[in-house]
């Protein structure tokens, strides 16, 4: 059976969806939106990292058939498989895909597993940015875990952001700091990701990632030692952002 997709542009859509749910909180924009006609079809993308939890808990208590994609690089933590898997168990996540590179892609851009040693943006381009991008191909949005306090290029981000004018992206979470996430994860005794207790505040693959000293950007341990501070899977203005926002790549 063909799929309704929205109507209008997906600027207009997501002009119209941040009016409609500008006073609303994470709850009710997920709530509200993930059936509002505007949106579309969504998935939630979970890296299964260190804050993870809280977008999977509130999406399976309101929305637990949403399809979750989950990246698998080849390359993460074994603590962070074993989340992955607990907390599915868990949270009774009943669609749950992993999403992987295919081998013969990596097996030619990365034959012996050294791309991240000296191309951290070929690297993510292959093993991350690539998968996601055929994942989403069948869905009008998706949702993630973005939060205005966690950098400088994040520090603007709304409730809904255009894609390069072809998704819409939901960040239920834009408002919250640190403390209310603290808050939700005690509150519903919810399990943390292993590597919390060890200094990761903010968690990728495990040649990437690096613990975070007292008083550091939480995602100061991402690419430690490059301008890099993201993967490439989000956007500013249709442009992917793999470092410190300039004025050009934010105009």
């Amino acid at each position: 059976m063909p799929r309704d997709f929205p109507s209008g542009s997906v600027a207009d859509r997501v002009s119209a969806l941040n009016s409609r749910y500008r006073h609303h909180g994470a709850t009710a924009v997920l709530e509200h939106a993930l059936k509002d006609a505007d949106l579309g079809r969504v998935a939630l993308v979970s890296s299964f990292g260190a804050e993870s939890v809280v977008l999977l808990h509130l999406v399976s208590v309101i929305a637990p058939e949403t399809p979750v994609l989950f990246i698998d690089t080849r390359m993460l933590f074994r603590e962070t498989l074993d989340y992955q898997r607990q907390l599915a168990d868990t949270l009774n996540l009943c669609d749950v895909r992993t999403i992987r590179a295919t081998q013969p892609r990596v097996n030619f851009e990365d034959p012996d597993g050294t791309l991240n040693q000296f191309n951290t943006d070929a690297c993510c381009a292959v093993r991350k940015v690539e998968p996601l991008e055929r994942a989403l191909k069948t869905f009008d949005g998706w949702i993630t875990g973005r939060k205005r306090y966690q950098g400088n290029t994040r520090a603007e981000v709304e409730f809904f952001e255009s894609e390069e004018d072809r998704r819409i992206k939901v960040n239920p979470l834009a408002h919250w700091g640190r403390e209310d996430l603290e808050d939700y994860i005690a509150n519903n005794n919810l399990p943390r990701h292993p590597l919390v207790a060890k200094g990761y505040p903010s968690i990728g693959c495990e040649p990437c990632t690096s613990p975070v000293a007292e008083g550091e950007d939480p995602r100061a341990g991402r690419w430690r030692g490059s301008q890099k501070t993201e993967c490439g899977i989000h956007f500013i203005n249709g442009k992917a952002v793999r470092g410190p926002v300039t004025q050009e790549s934010a105009a």
